[in-house]
């Protein structure tokens, strides 16, 4: 089992995902600029510099790795969890699975992980626009990326990335037919956006509408449990 190593270093300054250092460097550069120009913008441009450090940020996570367990793919807040079709470009029919929706702010860590250990059956980018990814109907008309993932019992599972008003880029670094671990990286976006997991029939959330998410972390449903879905309230 592998143990988490936190020190003050690792904690200030976690490892950058790989698109981080060009992104810091630019923020860096402006900001010498402006701190020439006059001080108080430099300031400025150095605490953009801090954040977009730390929104390049990729610390490892320590993931459950019992079978059956679903995992967040995203750091954020449970803002959606309703009974839907899947992507229709994923071809996985029209009967509703539940969707549960991960909305991270530009103050989340951006990399997303694998919900669950499986293959790879489809992968399938759509674009589109760019509305505010906290709206239901950004699944349908925002600019996403769908993959559709089979465990190694036949259970079907979808996760799609989808950008957001700020979110100009999707990153997914897996292919059709690549298997994955649960908690794998699989890719990012920028800057601000929203992941949806969708579960198999039978398989109910074990999060609540508002609760924090943590990727790679969290577990959002069980395969194995009879547990029905489960409400939450702020204390």
């Amino acid at each position: 089992m592998k143990s988490a190593t936190i020190t003050w270093r690792t904690y200030l300054f976690p490892p950058l995902h790989p698109e981080g250092p060009g992104f810091v460097g630019v923020f860096a550069l402006a900001a010498l600029i402006l701190w020439w120009i006059w001080t108080p913008l430099g300031l400025i441009g150095a605490g953009l510099t801090v954040w977009c450090f730390y929104f390049f940020r990729d610390p490892d996570r320590i993931t459950p790795t019992r079978d059956g367990l679903v995992i967040s793919p995203a750091d954020g807040i449970v803002q959606m969890i309703a009974d839907v079709a899947p992507p229709r470009e994923l071809e996985m029919g029209t009967e509703p699975m539940t969707r549960v929706s991960v909305f991270m702010s530009v103050f989340d860590c951006h990399v997303n992980r694998s919900p669950i250990a499986g293959t790879v059956v489809r992968e399938e980018y759509t674009p589109g626009k760019f509305l505010n990814a906290t709206l239901d109907k950004a699944s349908e008309d925002n600019e996403r990326q769908a993959l559709h993932i089979r465990t190694n019992d036949g259970k079907d599972f979808a996760v799609v990335q989808i950008a957001g008003l700020v979110a100009r880029r999707i990153r997914c670094d897996v292919r059709k037919d690549q298997p994955l671990l649960t908690g794998q990286r699989f890719g990012m976006i920028r800057f601000g956006s929203r992941v949806d997991v969708y579960l198999p029939k039978g398989v109910h959330p074990l999060v609540a509408l508002g609760q924090k998410a943590v990727a790679g972390e969290t577990v959002l449903a069980d395969v194995a449990s009879s547990e029905a879905a489960r409400d939450g309230e702020a204390r």
